[in-house]
């Protein structure tokens, strides 16, 4: 009882903590460092519109070359390996205005930012590869077990860098409430190090216990490591509060602060979300370190989300992982072992456990490949959890053929949203994947957050990774592939416990007049830039 009034009076606190910061938000984003930001790169986009205007009138002959450029770029976008919804992007801006088009492509898209963030991370990939090794013996039990699910954790190996494990113990969250109470348990517990990487963090109940946490863990000799996203500086944290973290002798980077710049940088978020702690126990999923993750706050009702422990062999992926993107950003370290903990006691065999990241970077699209490959391989059922849908033709048509050869392909997205407009464009996939026999549900009780696929009973993803361009083509993100694991059915279990509290559409919820079809049509083109 004691420990409800707790919580209660926890909540009460930071719903009036909310309200009162929340008078004051606007005014500090109009006039605040945000404010900044937003006028300085609105003022870039105007010299780039006053010099598209000055070319197309008062020069004829460098408009016509521009022009011709514009013809170039694309071809060399046809020919591009890249995303084809982003081509169409540009190809549309050029054609309605090719000197605009091309100005706006070269200025955003060659900067020798992303460059060297790309060749950096290559380069820490290259020279850490000695700690990426794959036990052959648990590629073959794979295969004797099942060939299908076998070849796909040979792919996360062969080309996303990260192999599979056996002896590591799975925990699957299906709230945000257990896993921060599981995280802060753990980070109670740990005797060397800490290493932690976040998309979010919002000052409030989370941050505070984990923070005073890490303060205390620092006396006692861990070594704390955190990085977490720029987009933090633009309205929930300072802009230097890793100076702030340091003080207390927590090393801490800030990855990508968001600059009054035009850059394609500014696109390539960090939305990991990675624990480590000892190199023993490993902590993922969609839940960031902000109140409203625990439904401390309420913003749009319950808030729905999902999160993985991981114990044992699988957890050295995470340390690697953060440690090559750590290093990217400072002198660094090239070997690892200090962080590998001999454990003396394996957890039990519990299937295949393949923690994996992605980069938008490479050319490789590890996050998309792997969602397609268990909806081609699946013959009962495929199950997605996502706030968010904005996908090309070619998952569209993953999901709807599976849906025709009879696979129960089901999605299930919030009922409250957090963005409205980013809402109405998910809806805007609705109508062809209905048709094709998807059966689509709506969280009504609020705001759903997780992301996850179970297929199956054999196969899940539990990780950062949305069903939507950002996610798939322009966030750094990170999952774990379980396969044959027993959380893979805790996980089916909370679908089907969780689709009796969802609303399931229908084709005739998807009627709209003609201003409607064309703003669709509109937001499904933009949909690789929201």
């Amino acid at each position: 009882m004691a420990e409800k009034e707790k919580k209660q009076s926890v909540q009460t606190i930071q719903t009036k903590t909310r309200v009162e910061k929340g008078k004051s938000s606007i005014a500090s984003v109009i006039f605040g460092r945000t404010g900044i930001i937003i006028l300085l790169i609105l003022l870039q986009f105007g010299f780039l519109i006053a010099g598209y205007t000055y070319l197309q009138g008062k020069m004829y002959f460098i408009d016509s070359v521009v022009k011709a450029g514009a013809v170039i770029l694309v071809i060399y976008l046809t020919n591009n390996r890249s995303n084809p919804a982003f081509k169409m992007v540009w190809m549309t801006i050029m054609l309605v205005a090719p000197v605009f088009g091309v100005l706006l492509y070269i200025f955003v898209e060659f900067q020798v930012g992303v460059r060297w963030l790309n060749a950096r991370l290559e380069h820490m990939h290259e020279t850490t590869k000695k700690h990426w090794t794959q036990d052959e013996a648990v590629q073959e039990q794979l295969k004797e077990e099942d060939s299908e699910v076998a070849s796909l954790a040979h792919y996360v190996c062969e080309y996303g860098g990260f192999p599979a494990y056996e002896n590591t113990g799975v925990k699957y969250f299906s709230c945000g409430e257990d896993k921060i109470e599981e995280l802060i348990r753990q980070l109670e517990k740990a005797e060397k190090f800490i290493f932690m990487e976040y998309f979010i963090i919002g000052e409030g109940y989370v941050w505070d216990t984990v923070l005073e946490v890490l303060r205390k863990k620092v006396k006692e000799g861990v070594e704390v490591r955190f990085l977490y996203d720029g987009m933090c500086c633009l309205s929930l944290l300072p802009y230097h509060y890793p100076q702030e973290l340091e003080s207390y002798g927590i090393q801490c980077h800030m990855f990508a602060p968001i600059v009054p710049a035009l850059s394609t940088r500014q696109n390539n978020r960090d939305h990991r979300k990675i624990v480590v702690i000892d190199g023993k126990v490993a902590f993922t999923g969609g839940i960031n370190l902000a109140d409203e993750y625990i439904n401390a706050i309420t913003r749009f009702g319950y808030w729905k989300d999902a999160g993985l422990r991981i114990e044992g062999a699988a957890a050295w992926n995470f340390t690697v992982m953060f440690l090559d993107f750590w290093n990217a950003f400072r002198p660094f370290e090239q070997d690892y072992s200090a962080f590998r903990p001999q454990l003396a006691v394996l957890p039990a065999s519990d299937g295949v456990v393949q923690p994996y990241a992605d980069s938008p970077l490479d050319e490789e699209p590890v996050a998309e490949t792997v969602y397609l490959d268990i909806l081609a391989q699946s013959q009962q059922y495929v199950y997605f959890y996502t706030p968010y849908l904005a996908i090309g033709e070619e998952m569209l048509d993953a999901l709807r053929n599976a849906a025709k050869r009879g696979v129960d392909v089901r999605l299930v997205l919030p009922g409250i949203p957090d963005k409205k407009l980013v809402f109405r464009l998910s809806r805007s996939y609705y109508l062809p994947l209905l048709r094709a026999g998807v059966r689509i549900y709506e969280y009504t009780p609020g705001f759903l957050h997780a992301k996850c696929c179970v297929s199956d009973d054999r196969a899940a993803v539990v990780g950062s990774i949305n069903m939507d361009y950002r996610s798939m083509f322009l966030h750094f993100e990170c999952g774990v592939l379980l396969l044959q694991n027993s959380q893979v059915l805790a996980l089916r279990d909370d679908v089907r416990r969780t689709l009796p509290q969802c609303r399931e559409v229908q084709c005739a919820d998807c009627r709209t007049g003609l201003a409607g079809t064309v703003l669709d049509s509109v937001l499904r083109l933009l949909s690789p830039l929201m």
